[in-house]
């Protein structure tokens, strides 16, 4: 099942490589970090834990499971009215915080949507009042409603168990347990000290972020819970978890701030664990 929001760093590209590496059994699957969840819904687990600390995302999860019809209809509207104004007068409704806030939950879930098929590279931005602020791509055709991807994606959140958190990584993974797998993918390192791009939110993703989510990986290790961590191939990186099973794989990334040149880069993938469904070798 492909993701339904285009998202910055998403793993679409690296699942050839990622699925080397899944461990063969666990019961519980947490994700952290959900973005756009393409190794979820590559999976598809039958027991599962995501995560986002962006609330406007969670929604959409949310609303795709509980009222795909109504998405549906919405999604139908703002494809039909799509035009330049249209898409600047969408943006704009989070300027207007009494008006937005009347908006209901499937209608802002629309908007979310509508808006990441059609912004400059999918690239959800927010300014420091957390208003998103990327300006209009030039798509001739954006796909704004895949009516068939959200009526499965409804009939699998509805027929498994799927639980939706929008809280703190750290405070999300405390109900992991022995057996449980997580897969972990934040708002990678920084590959340079000029790089500037560091979250997909307003509140950044620091260098303490990181030292502090490793901690929560040695602790997941400590309760025999597996975890599988993707970040940039980095000298801080690799010393910062030097003591775990650290694979190196290529990814094809923007290299530049226009969005339009794109590079392989290496990236690497942290385990704790040997048992996978192929290796290395």
């Amino acid at each position: 099942m492909n993701p339904i929001v285009k998202w910055v760093g998403g793993k679409r590209q690296l699942l050839q490589d990622i699925k080397l590496y899944i461990p063969y059994d666990f019961d519980t699957y947490y994700e952290p970090f959900f973005g756009g969840g393409a190794v979820f819904f590559e999976f598809l687990p039958e027991k599962a834990k995501i995560n986002d600390l962006n609330s406007e995302l969670i929604n959409v999860y949310k609303q795709v499971k509980n009222h795909q019809r109504e998405l549906i209809r919405l999604l139908e509207m703002h494809k039909q009215n799509h035009c330049k104004d249209y898409y600047y007068d969408i943006r704009n409704l989070d300027r207007n915080v009494e008006k937005y806030s009347k908006m209901s939950d499937v209608e802002k879930a629309a908007r979310f949507i509508y808006l990441n098929k059609t912004c400059f590279n999918g690239l959800y931005r927010v300014n420091s009042k957390g208003q998103f602020n990327a300006p209009m791509g030039t798509y001739s055709n954006p796909n704004i409603c895949d009516k068939q991807l959200i009526i499965e994606m409804s009939r699998y959140l509805k027929s498994h168990k799927v639980i939706m958190k929008n809280m703190d990584f750290e405070k999300f993974l405390k109900t992991t347990k022995h057996g449980d797998f997580v897969y972990l993918d934040p708002p990678y390192a920084p590959l340079s000290q000029t790089a500037n791009f560091t979250s997909y939110n307003k509140d950044g993703f620091s260098v303490d972020e990181q030292i502090r989510l490793k901690k929560v990986c040695d602790q997941l290790h400590q309760k025999g819970v597996k975890f599988l961590l993707s970040n940039s191939d980095t000298p801080f990186i690799n010393e910062l978890y030097k003591k775990y099973k650290i694979v190196k794989v290529q990814a094809k990334r923007n290299i530049n701030s226009k969005g339009n040149s794109r590079g392989k880069i290496s990236e690497v993938l942290v385990m704790n664990y040997e048992d996978v469904i192929s290796n290395d070798n």
